[in-house]
């Protein structure tokens, strides 16, 4: 009667064998990580003895895979940024310019020449020359509107366009600017996450919160200032006209015009063309490199759309001066010597090699779209993470030991076939958080200590049931197949309620409530697995070596 087929022992012994390889590395964390950033940075930056030493700590064949210790483990930086949405519409409409500027230039014989104007901030204002024509003008702007890409603006424009006397106006619609602000929020995270990604910081959480914030906690970077020079600078690159230089600060450009200062060159200003031809979000790579004076530089390469007008400019203007502006400063400002077709080119300067590289570092991440402000900022010591470690090791062995003692004490031999499902669920939990990746955190401690006192839950249920059954006068082996077909439906309804909140807490949640849904979770499905096959596998093996008359639970 209690028969569990030759492969379906071979399948749950190789699963518990496979989870528990996978948490083996968490037992010698410091060798496996070294090993693994050993890894990296020969990929990298190439092997030398030391990273080849490290690289030998821990066999190749064996798994590697670490659970990612977060931010209050493991010690960090945690900021709130703002992110200052509203900058975004003034840029919106300025590229629309010579878009405008274009489509009313092809009907100059009917709406007259046209002259940009200083307009309310976020707005595009215009004259034409033939204020009689301003019907057919408004016609062609509002011709260059675009359906807004979003399910709440269905059938919204993205431009509002009026007109008044000889002027025109030309502003986003609102439900532009709400997906505007959406997009930015967007490319703001993805952008931060991707700089924090090429420095090789673990498993960081960056996040939006609310309409116009960003959390960002980023687990084993030394401060939250470290952090800010990282993520805070815009790196917005843009080429471009030179209209002259100067020493005067103070002077005032003309229309449309900006006045810069240059890095390089102390005290010297170039007045250069406000809308610049080429921007860095037409930027595909960017690369540390050396010009051929030797000096750190970085090469860069457009896309198709960035080289053909960086093409078409330098083939226009050779002879000229050329500026390279990053976050309004000019860092180099070359004169065109000839056609550059293909969209490359090298940016100079007074860089030193690890200036050059991060350059390359935040070109390459892209552009934020907009400025961040810091609402709030804490760094995380080391210390603050190990005591952390510690309370939650000094939670986790009292509480396992607490259900262990009870267990033996309540079920005796079987109690301690469930001791035996426990330990090896702890272990499969962990290989799983292993192979997913996942980071701890305190509130995931929390999960773990409650999966081990849910553990039992279900053996419990089980034992119980044999009891009952043993009473009816049955035989010990009928009476525990009974038990464990007559318990299923209980732990299975129990265990699936539980599941389903822990996943509503991961859809929903954020942060803390995130990292106790997972091990929640997880701990779930690995403590029916234990439950259900392991300890019935166990009593089995045992039953079938025995042959007990009689059992006592």
């Amino acid at each position: 009667m209690l028969d569990i087929p030759l492969w379906k022992r071979i399948v749950i012994w190789g699963l518990i064998a496979l989870g528990l390889a996978f948490a083996l590395p968490n037992a010698f964390y410091s060798r496996v990580e070294g090993h693994n950033d050993a890894l990296a940075e020969i990929e990298t930056l190439g092997a030398t003895p030391e990273r080849t030493a490290a690289a030998a700590g821990w066999p190749d064949w064996m798994p590697n895979s670490l659970v990612n210790l977060g931010l209050d483990l493991r010690g960090g930086a945690h900021l709130l940024a703002e992110v200052q949405v509203t900058e975004v519409y003034a840029d919106r409409v300025d590229g629309m310019w010579p878009e405008v500027r274009d489509a009313l230039r092809e009907a100059r014989d009917e709406v007259g020449t046209i002259r940009r104007i200083e307009g309310e901030p976020g707005t595009l204002a215009f004259r034409i020359s033939k204020p009689e024509a301003m019907a057919r003008a408004l016609e062609i702007v509002r011709g260059l509107a675009r359906p807004v890409v979003t399910l709440t603006g269905v059938g919204a424009s993205d431009i509002a366009v009026a007109g008044d006397g000889d002027t025109i106006t030309l502003s986003l619609t609102p439900e532009e600017q709400a997906a505007t602000d959406d997009r930015t929020m967007q490319q703001s995270v993805e952008i931060i996450r991707r700089r924090v990604d090429e420095v090789g910081t673990r498993e960081p959480t960056i996040q939006r919160q609310g309409a116009d914030r960003i959390l960002i906690q980023v687990p084993g970077i030394g401060s939250a200032s470290e952090l800010k020079e990282l993520i805070g600078t815009t790196a917005q690159l843009t080429f471009h006209p030179v209209v002259g230089r100067t020493t005067d600060s103070t002077q005032s450009p003309g229309p449309r015009q900006l006045v810069l200062p240059s890095v390089d060159e102390e005290g010297v200003f170039y007045i250069v063309e406000q809308t610049p031809v080429v921007t860095g979000e037409e930027l595909v790579d960017a690369q540390p490199a050396f010009d051929q004076n030797g000096r750190p530089a970085v090469n860069f390469r457009f896309n198709p759309s960035g080289a053909r007008k960086f093409g078409d400019y330098t083939a226009e203007n050779i002879g000229s001066p050329f500026a390279i502006v990053l976050d309004n400063e000019v860092i180099s400002a070359p004169v065109i010597q000839s056609h550059i077709p293909g969209g490359s080119g090298i940016i100079t300067g007074q860089f030193s090699v690890e200036e050059s590289t991060n350059l390359a570092v935040l070109l390459r991440a892209g552009a934020l779209p907009a400025g961040m402000t810091f609402l709030e900022e804490r760094t995380i010591g080391p210390e603050l993470g190990q005591d952390s470690i510690d309370a939650g090791r000094i939670a986790c062995i009292v509480a396992f030991g607490a259900v262990l003692v009870f267990m033996v004490l309540s079920y005796g031999l079987f109690g301690v076939f469930a001791n035996i499902a426990l330990i090896l669920n702890v272990g499969l939990l962990f290989g799983l958080l292993s192979m997913i990746g996942a980071t701890l955190t305190l509130p995931g401690i929390a999960g773990i200590v409650l999966t081990i006192g849910m553990a039992v839950d279900a053996n419990v249920l089980i034992f119980e049931r044999i009891r009952e059954e043993l009473k009816t006068a049955r035989g010990p082996a009928r009476a525990i197949e009974l038990g464990y077909e007559r318990a299923l439906s209980a732990i299975v309804d129990a265990n699936i309620t539980t599941f389903i909140v822990s996943v509503i807490l991961f859809t929903l949640g954020s942060g803390p409530v995130r990292g106790f849904s997972i091990t929640l979770g997880l701990g779930i499905l690995t403590s029916v697995f234990t439950a259900i096959f392991v300890t019935r596998l166990i009593i089995v093996t045992w039953f079938e070596r025995r042959r007990p008359k009689t059992i006592e639970v």
